[in-house]
């Protein structure tokens, strides 16, 4: 008797931007799961805008919660069924109660338990339920990038936002384009300047938007800003080759930035922390085997080695204990208890990115937690916000090239 052919699993597509699809995650997913796995990489402008309008083309769509309104509402995604994700009760609790217990309810904006659970008629709302939107993985809190040699030193949490609009570093400033992050970049940094008040910076009005811009566009003519970059590899580039004094940062590329590490550090800054929170949905398309895949492929990312390779590059994972049982000791000591390195500790690749004696700026993952200022949002005039942003980036870049 013939054995019955043997009929290969579909690939996985998986949707995202550079922060979680990394080509050690995926041959790692691949390995432990036993099918194949692509990954397509894109900003985070066109990857918004691909998921929203090309559903089909896609099975997971890896992002962050700011960007949940658009793609949710233009029904490209289909709720996740928490019965089918083993660690759900594992989850921190700064994603799923929105700050209880031992982490603080604070910071503007968009906290994840606010699009988090899927609300009768598909709303998105904080109210608990068996179905949500994403399920949370790779979080982070993040600041900005200085020269110490151009700000001189500071005793701790002294450092401020509104350093991007200082005049010691006129003319190298930069700042990240995307109009649900580097708005509030440059809003927190127009506040802590005086320049602007916000009723809610995490909602700000249209008047409000037009305060902003205008304070924007006068240190625009000034000279401030010398770019405006879409990725890490942008960032660290503009920081290697000294164009730069302050500018926004994501924490894995003060691990890229070389020699150049000793004179660009990253800031604790007095206002608090920018935070954001990313995760992963499932395609509205997906049903039967390649919704299973779909399953596995989430809970694997629960299960303690991907969210190792994620702190490595200085984020958190929502599995803090799963992460806690794949790092060293001196691993977790470092990224997650704020202690000082006991040893060199290595990136994702195998570099060192952490000197022994280093110690994490802002503390324990607790300590940065309890300090958030405002979450990355897309906000209710979010398509008046973006159309202003537009405009402001086409003008710097416009000028950086002239």
């Amino acid at each position: 008797m013939t054995a019955p052919a043997v009929v290969p699993r579909r690939t996985l597509r998986v949707l995202g931007t550079s922060i979680t699809l990394l080509e050690l995650i995926r041959r790692r997913a691949e390995s432990d799961l036993g099918f194949a796995i692509s990954f397509e990489v894109h900003n985070f402008v066109d990857c918004q805008r691909r998921a929203a309008l090309e559903p089909a083309a896609y099975d997971i769509y890896d992002q962050c919660f700011h960007n949940m309104d658009i793609v949710w509402f233009w029904g490209s995604l289909q709720p996740v069924d928490t019965f089918r994700i083993t660690d759900w009760d594992m989850l921190s609790g700064l994603t799923r109660e929105g700050g209880i217990n031992r982490y603080a309810s604070r910071g503007h904006g968009d906290q994840p338990v606010r699009k988090l659970y899927v609300q009768p008629g598909e709303a998105l709302g904080p109210a608990p339920s068996r179905y949500i939107s994403m399920l949370p993985t790779v979080h982070n809190f993040d600041s900005f990038g200085y020269d110490p040699r151009v700000f001189g030193a500071v005793g701790p949490h002294r450092e401020s936002w509104s350093w991007l609009l200082d005049p010691r570093a006129r003319g190298r400033i930069a700042v990240v384009d995307e109009p649900g992050i580097g708005i509030f970049d440059v809003a927190l940094a127009a506040e802590a300047a005086g320049e602007v008040k916000f009723a809610d910076i995490g909602n700000m009005t249209v008047e409000e938007i037009d305060s902003l811009m205008r304070v924007l566009h006068q240190h625009r003519q000034q000279g401030y800003f010398r770019a405006i970059w879409r990725d890490g590899e942008e960032a660290a580039n503009l920081v290697r080759n000294g164009q730069v004094a302050a500018q926004s940062m994501w924490s894995p590329v003060y691990g890229e930035l070389g020699e150049t590490a000793q004179h660009f550090v990253e800031a604790n800054p007095i206002e608090g922390w920018r935070a954001w929170h990313g995760g992963m949905s499932l395609a509205r398309h997906l049903s039967g085997a390649a919704l299973d895949m779909g399953y596995e492929y989430m809970n694997w990312w629960l299960s303690g080695w991907p969210g190792a390779v994620v702190a490595r590059q200085g984020y958190y994972m929502s599995v803090l204990d799963r992460v806690r049982e794949a790092l060293s000791p001196a691993e977790w000591r470092y990224w997650y208890e704020g202690l000082p390195a006991e040893v060199d500790l290595p990136g994702p690749s195998g570099n060192i990115v952490v000197k022994a004696g280093a110690r994490r700026t802002g503390g324990s993952y607790w300590d940065r937690a309890s300090r958030i200022a405002v979450w990355n949002t897309a906000m209710d005039e979010h398509n008046y916000a973006c159309r202003a942003w537009e405009r402001f980036v086409r003008q710097v870049r416009g000028e950086a090239s002239s």
